[in-house]
């Protein structure tokens, strides 16, 4: 029996999909081995959101090799989809390449690491049409991700997903709403609406994210909470219809990238500063203590001080509960790869670090906010170590807590937030 090795970087749809692979391979026969030392194949499935990630690729696969010189490797994911992208990837230590598609169904292309065969298997991402329906139901997450989309139709300046993921295609209701009752039926209290852009679900059938949502209150699902958002595709009617559903969990996660006008129109985003803000401003009246977080991009080209202050005061105005803020990245073959007044990574760390900080103040005062609030809470997970169970509110709060009871798992509970430290 051959043994395997896995290893996903970034997104949650990467990760979801190498949880795939390891079933698809576990099927076949194939043993999952402990370490690199121990496993005849090693599975990278790679992330390439930023040049960084690039380079953690190459090391990882350099490793591996060092670790194991008898070793086989497979590169697959968002670097090895755009590989034609990366003129400067050492490929010495690869044996296979397959693309965002190929990986989906990696039981066609395993055998080829053993022949001589040609051992590059990417098709042109866009001319892939149908959603890849798989799913896989992992009885160890206590919140499962129920991938309903992939893709994206958006070019922003400074992205290569869309080249390594394609354009938007969507899982169907039917397929959606079987997974989340089969799920449910095991006794699963959450899932999450995972997808690269699920503000894009059903363009291909006409219908809207509100459509699904709508299909998805009729479940038996007691809570549902949604992946990343753009800002300009929650309209009113979302709004009206999320903060009366019993099920929805208030927290938001903004593709926001920034808050200055300058620097949206450079990065090719579709709405304004202002209407953000307004857009957040509804979200904070409609919920009761919503969270919400975002991403943030500084150090953009030509983005000056006078841009990154006015984003950061609107950070600030919009109270958001939460920022990830990352380093412009440059991407070969987009626009913003081009562009002049590159900023220097010196200036981009200094602006990170400011985020960051006024991060850590928001999120403090959003707990503060919490502290004396009734909730109700999941409960995820015990630790051998400490012997405490860690629980997630709906408006996502982690809290630790002792219970001798081992059988608290899966289990839903409304606390008094006074009695625990909120994280």
């Amino acid at each position: 029996m051959k043994t395997f090795y896995l290893k996903s970087l970034g997104c949650k749809q990467n990760q979801l999909e190498g949880q795939i692979i390891t079933n698809e391979l576990l099927s076949l026969g194939y043993i999952i081995a402990p370490d690199i030392e121990n496993a005849d194949i090693y599975i990278l499935n790679s992330c390439s959101v930023t040049s960084h990630t690039d380079s953690q690729v190459s090391y990882l696969l350099n490793q591996a090799k060092r670790i194991n010189p008898k070793i086989k490797t497979i590169l697959t994911g968002c670097v090895a989809q755009t590989y034609k992208q990366h003129n400067s990837f050492d490929y010495s230590s690869i044996d296979l390449i397959l693309g965002n598609s190929e990986k989906m169904n990696i039981k066609s292309y395993i055998e080829k690491l053993f022949s001589n065969d040609n051992n590059f298997f990417v098709q042109d991402i866009f001319t892939v049409k149908n959603f890849e329906n798989k799913f896989l139901f992992n009885p160890t997450s206590t919140r499962v991700s129920i991938k309903i989309q992939d893709g994206c139709n958006n070019r922003c300046s400074y992205c290569i997903i869309p080249y390594a993921r394609g354009n938007s295609r969507s899982n169907t209701i039917e397929n959606i709403i079987k997974q989340i009752e089969l799920v449910s039926n095991k006794g699963i209290k959450e899932i999450v609406l995972t997808g690269i852009h699920i503000g894009q679900w059903g363009l291909e059938f006409n219908q809207t994210l509100l459509d699904l949502l709508k299909e998805i209150e009729k479940t038996s699902i007691p809570r549902y909470r949604l992946g990343s958002l753009y800002i300009n595709e929650i309209d009113n009617e979302m709004i009206d219809f999320l903060s009366k559903s019993k099920k929805f969990c208030p927290h938001f996660h903004l593709s926001l990238q920034s808050l200055c006008d300058k620097t949206l129109r450079a990065m090719n985003r579709k709405y304004t500063a202002n209407e953000a803000l307004l857009t957040i401003e509804k979200l904070h009246k409609n919920f009761n203590l919503p969270f919400l977080g975002c991403d943030i991009i500084v150090g953009f080209p030509n983005e000056d001080d006078k841009d990154f202050i006015e984003t950061y005061e609107n950070l600030k105005k919009a109270k958001m509960s939460q920022i990830h803020c990352f380093p412009y990245s440059k991407r070969e073959k987009t626009p913003a790869y081009y562009m002049e007044n590159q900023i220097q990574d010196s200036i981009k760390t200094k602006r990170c670090h400011l985020i960051m900080d006024l991060s850590n103040k928001l999120h403090q005062e959003f707990l503060e906010k919490n502290k004396n609030t009734l909730a109700e809470i999941l409960i995820e997970r015990k630790s051998k170590k400490t012997g405490l169970y860690c629980a997630t509110t709906r408006n996502y709060i982690k809290i630790h807590f002792k219970d001798d009871n081992d059988n608290l798992r899966h289990s839903l509970k409304t606390v008094n937030l006074a009695d625990y430290e909120l994280m």
